[in-house]
């Protein structure tokens, strides 16, 4: 029998008509089915922002939390037992909300088409902090593009909504809302089906592993963060039979700290991940906060990003160079693999039928280890890199133990530049004896030409990022993420 999904919205429980498709975006049953149109469609692929909602849920401390996403690429089953906070929500009556009246008295709109998203993520911003910090502040609207008004006035919007504090009018609410919530939380398995498809929401991994198991062989997606999967819908306009969702198996959550390794579920997002991702090294973290906006790094997994097997994702280069591993899953058991041996061809992995990637293990760096992570895109935020380098050697001295160089962007896959780490082991790393092994990235990768750089770009950029390391190294410079844009 077919289950409803249910969340709240404006203190009430929607319960989803049983015949809405598998498929539908939240944007599109805001517009469609609840009316409300403030919410925009600008590019259905989760890029311009415009289309930002908050979504609120019980954190691991029991307290709410509020999150920025993007509705054209969110399911709207995804929202089963969550808040919907949208711009249409903000305002009581004629009072603006203080997101709202900021960006009026700063004169932050014009056409006003991105101004929803715009103040959706301020609004997100405001239930995270307490005041305006520039940094985060950028950081937290770097998702939202605009053409006419210009950050500045925005920017100063998100200065000016603290003026009366850092309370608003749902402060006094969260309490009922978290009781909601927690009435809503479900003692099984979600299924809604219709003659469409069907929406399934395993609790755990061994239902995920029955589940993928007991379905046919076929068009059936798994869907972590929704970041790929959400396009595959709205760009490719494919329709899946069952859509399979890891956002509610307990154990695909966790972060496990282990003292000399650290285990991330595969379901865990990078927002979730980002504290522990800094403890395996600040390049690496700073590498995630270039990902992607907020709200992809809200919706966007680990496990999401490796499983798509795309030879431009930026944390598998980063964390093959720091030796992850790979538990995969199934109904008969789980193995465990070094994440570089995953992917076979482009957008080929080793995942077998009904199994999936259960959780990636890292590593912490030892005292003589050295690592630098460089991302080259044609903007700063928000863009796919052309080149990801990323580099961890181990030093005895000035002489290399251990090399490990991995690349996204050179291959069809994520890849180790293998000859170059062996010429560099055993010799002294320094900006003249490193030079055998820089050339020797031609041989490693035959890149390929494309919208991003060329063929010769990538090569010569590669081999410059590893220049960049040596001699950021041998200088004993902090080893930083940031690139040119």
């Amino acid at each position: 029998m077919s289950e409803p999904v249910r969340f709240v919205s404006r203190g009430q429980v929607v319960t989803v008509a049983p015949d809405v498709p598998h498929t539908m975006t939240v944007l599109e049953y805001l517009r469609t089915h609840l009316r409300r149109t403030g919410s925009k469609e600008g590019c259905a692929e989760g890029d311009c922002g415009a289309c930002t909602v908050v979504v609120a849920d019980a954190g691991p401390d029991g307290k709410l939390r509020h999150r920025a996403v993007n509705a054209c690429i969110l399911f709207i089953h995804q929202l089963d037992g969550k808040a919907l906070f949208t711009v249409d929500d903000l305002a009581d009556g004629e009072h603006l909300h203080p997101v709202q009246q900021a960006m009026v008295e700063t004169h932050a709109s014009q056409c006003g088409f991105c101004t929803p998203g715009f103040v959706m993520s301020l609004f997100g911003y405001f239930k995270t902090h307490e005041k305006a910090d520039d940094s985060s502040l950028k950081d937290a609207l770097a998702g939202n593009l605009c053409r006419c008004t210009g950050y500045r006035p925005i920017l100063e919007a998100g200065e000016k909504m603290y003026g009366g504090g850092s309370e608003d009018r749902f402060s006094p609410q969260e309490a009922a809302l978290l009781k909601q919530l927690s009435a809503l939380k479900r003692e099984r398995m979600l299924d809604h089906s219709t003659s469409a498809g069907s929406f399934i929401a395993p609790r755990t991994s061994a239902e995920l592993a029955e589940t993928l198991s007991s379905l046919p062989q076929g068009e059936n997606w798994m869907l972590a963060g929704g970041t790929d999967v959400g396009l595959w819908v709205t760009k490719q306009h494919r329709l899946p039979r069952s859509i399979v969702y890891l956002g509610r198996v307990a154990e695909l959550q966790q972060i496990t700290d282990h003292g000399d390794r650290i285990e991330f579920g595969a379901g865990v997002t990078y927002t979730d991940a980002y504290q522990s991702i800094e403890k395996l090294h600040p390049a690496f973290a700073r590498m995630v906060r270039r990902l992607g906006s907020t709200q992809i790094r809200n919706s966007g997994t680990i496990g999401g990003n490796i499983a798509n097997g795309s030879p431009i994702g930026d944390s598998m280069p980063a964390l093959m160079a720091l030796g992850a591993t790979l538990k995969l899953q199934s109904k008969t058991g789980t193995r465990e693999m070094p994440l570089e041996d995953f992917f076979l061809a482009y957008r080929k992995t080793a995942l077998q039928p009904a199994e999936f990637v259960a959780s990636v293990t890292v590593q912490k760096p030892g005292p003589t280890s050295r690592i630098g992570i460089y991302k080259l895109s044609k903007r700063f935020d928000q863009d796919i890199s052309a080149v990801l380098a990323a580099f961890h050697v181990t030093l005895d001295g000035e002489t290399v133990t251990n090399a490990r160089l991995a690349f996204g962007g050179m291959a069809g896959t994520p890849a180790r530049a293998k000859q170059a780490e062996a010429l560099l082991t055993g010799r002294r790393f320094t900006p003249d004896e490193i030079e055998p092994a820089v050339l020797a990235l031609a041989d490693d990768f035959t890149p390929m030409s494309d919208m991003r750089a060329s063929a010769a770009y990538r090569l010569l950029a590669a081999q410059n990022c590893l220049r960049k390391f040596c001699i950021e190294v041998s200088s004993g410079k902090t080893i930083s993420a940031e690139a040119a844009e």
